[in-house]
């Protein structure tokens, strides 16, 4: 197996640096990888994510989000952070976003407004669903809800919430908490490359 390539970069988003990992052909279906407030774009290269995903063909972008990382912080609000983002780095690109806790805040507003550019949503026991549970049921994603069954500070009822909201999938992932896919990284990633392969391109 070829050694994963990954790419560092910077880009300019209304004023303030976003730093983000990019590997993977450019070509291939993009994978936007999100990440909960103990972590940083790093913990998708040092779970093993970043490979999975390029090596099954998938172009990868990780992003640290504003004020996290090597990340600055932004005056924009999360609400819209994400939307300018992808305007920056990824336009006229339809992406999967795979968003973990803290990062609903950011994705769950971006897949209420702007789903035409949304080609899969994998939520992760996101903060925020009830703020957007109404607006969700107006769009349609293709969506794979994924929750710790030892979750203890989203509790499990919200993922019905979601995955009712999005016409999505629910994966309980047993013996996990609330940051399931860590503890539970090789049936994480066969699921997600599982709901990857389901996707229109």
């Amino acid at each position: 197996m070829a050694q994963l390539h990954v790419e560092t970069r910077d880009a300019p988003v209304e004023g303030s640096q976003l730093r983000y990992l990019e590997s993977g052909p450019p070509s291939g279906q993009t994978v936007v990888l999100l990440h909960g407030a103990r972590f940083t774009s790093n913990t998708w290269r040092d779970l093993g994510t970043l490979e999975h995903l390029a090596n099954a063909g998938y172009h990868v972008v990780a992003l640290d989000l504003p004020g996290y990382g090597h990340s600055e912080a932004s005056t924009l609000a999360a609400e819209v952070y994400l939307a300018r983002a992808l305007e920056t780095l990824l336009p006229d690109r339809r992406v999967v976003v795979v968003s973990p806790s803290m990062s609903g805040g950011f994705s769950l507003p971006f897949v209420a407004e702007q789903s035409d550019r949304v080609a899969g949503y994998v939520p992760i026991a996101p903060v925020g669903i009830s703020r957007y549970a109404d607006a969700l049921r107006r769009v349609q994603v293709p969506s794979l809800v994924v929750w710790g069954a030892n979750d203890t500070l989203v509790p499990l009822a919200q993922a019905d919430v979601l995955a009712t909201a999005l016409h999505g999938r629910t994966l309980i992932l047993e013996e996990a908490g609330h940051a399931c896919y860590v503890d539970r990284p090789e049936d994480f990633h066969r699921e997600l490359l599982a709901f990857l392969q389901t996707l229109k391109p």
